[in-house]
């Protein structure tokens, strides 16, 4: 379905959330996306601590006209050994679900999908499934097993997809090593601005020397005894008037 065609609800709200999740550096767009309903994108795992880390995983979204009411569909484009994806690369994951309770599943409403979610939401997901199965509901029983009994093997098994996954890497595409936010840059002149001496600052002292602020503090002091000896004589002399 072209744009054009596409509801306008729909349309709005996923070029809203195409442009948003293009900010991110989780995930990088394939060029075409000229069909709102399908997306090709890669998921990249930054993570030390995931057997997937350094993955770039080519994955595809796609959307009917009656989203968000309906979940979309999702699948990795890379086979990967994992409990929660099936061969052909779909995932058995809540939030894929349609909304409601299952009462066969035994899922509630609020583990599948319902129109608050969003793309993102998916994608999210769908990273945190990678670094945690869920083995007691498996896609693939075998990766399953494996990821139980023998994670030695199953941790092999995905640095071998990982190394895979590399080849699909954009030739002028730079890899990100780290989600986190680059750190301001320091600003200039910063250190000279300290290591300036005091001698270069006025902060509205006198700019004479310590000798003469002391003569001005002691010609201050004698000029306000002066003035005091002069009121009492001043006192002394309306005293005398009166008891004459």
């Amino acid at each position: 379905m072209s744009r054009a065609a596409l509801p306008t609800g729909a349309k709005h709200r996923l070029m809203t959330e195409m442009k948003a999740l293009q900010k991110e550096k989780w995930i990088n767009f394939e060029d075409d996306q000229s069909n709102l309903l399908k997306w090709r994108f890669a998921l990249m795992v930054i993570n030390s601590d995931s057997a997937f880390n350094g993955g770039y995983f080519r994955a595809e979204m796609i959307f009917t006209d009656e989203y968000p009411y309906q979940p979309p569909k999702f699948r990795f484009l890379i086979p990967i050994m994992h409990p929660n994806i099936y061969p052909d690369g779909q995932l058995c994951i809540s939030i894929l679900h349609k909304p409601g309770a299952d009462e066969t599943s035994g899922e509630d409403a609020s583990e599948r999908w319902s129109p608050l979610q969003g793309a993102e939401s998916v994608l999210r997901s769908v990273l945190l499934l990678l670094d945690d199965p869920e083995i007691g509901s498996a896609a693939n029983v075998d990766a399953s097993v494996m990821y139980r009994d023998h994670r030695a093997e199953y941790n092999g098994k995905a640095r071998a997809t990982v190394e895979q996954s590399k080849k699909d890497i954009p030739a002028h595409f730079e890899m990100p090593t780290s989600f986190e936010p680059a750190p301001p840059p320091k600003a200039e002149n910063d250190d000279d601005f300290w290591a300036e001496s005091d001698e270069d600052f006025d902060f509205g002292g006198s700019d004479t020397g310590d000798d003469d602020g002391d003569q001005e503090m002691e010609d201050f002091e004698e000029g306000g005894n002066e003035e005091e000896e002069q009121d009492g004589s001043e006192d002394d002399d309306d005293d005398d008037r009166t008891h004459a």
